[in-house]
């Protein structure tokens, strides 16, 4: 396959190559969101505020922790629970994600299906958020659990 592929002119190559790339990450259900700017978050998820929050105890390599606000991530997530988070724009379906949707900040599962793209509660009295051209979404960051 490379003999074909050196045979190839730049911009042929360079298909060939964003091609690969799509299909790796369609198989490895890596999701790329366009982000707007990185913005570091400190405080509660959920209810927009910001704040510095103080942590007892051992913490885990991080970018940045937050309150979580509310009971829509129960049981793995409570209400006042901090959580930390490493920021990245390489996110995977089934991953937790801090994501700024419609600015407003949540923390939800992501999930990639035959059914689109969107921000799953593990509560399930909550609804999904779909990610469509009708939502303005972006993530922050996976939370480190």
């Amino acid at each position: 396959m490379l003999r074909i592929y050196d045979k190839l002119k730049p911009n042929r190559q360079k298909i060939v190559y964003e091609t690969a790339e799509q299909q790796y990450n369609e198989q490895n259900n890596v999701i790329e969101l366009p982000t707007n700017n990185e913005v570091e978050i400190h405080g509660a998820v959920s209810d927009g505020k910001t704040e510095l929050v103080p942590y007892d105890g051992e913490v885990p390599p991080h970018d940045f922790a937050l309150v979580v606000n509310g009971d829509s991530m129960l049981p793995l997530f409570e209400d006042k629970q901090i959580i930390f988070v490493n920021k990245t724009k390489d996110v995977r379906s089934g991953q937790i994600v801090i994501a700024d949707y419609d600015q407003q900040a949540y923390v939800k599962k992501l999930v990639k299906d035959e059914n689109g793209c969107r921000l799953v509660s593990l509560n399930k009295q909550y609804k999904d958020l779909p990610i469509n051209e009708e939502h303005e979404t972006s993530i922050f960051g996976v939370v480190v659990l």
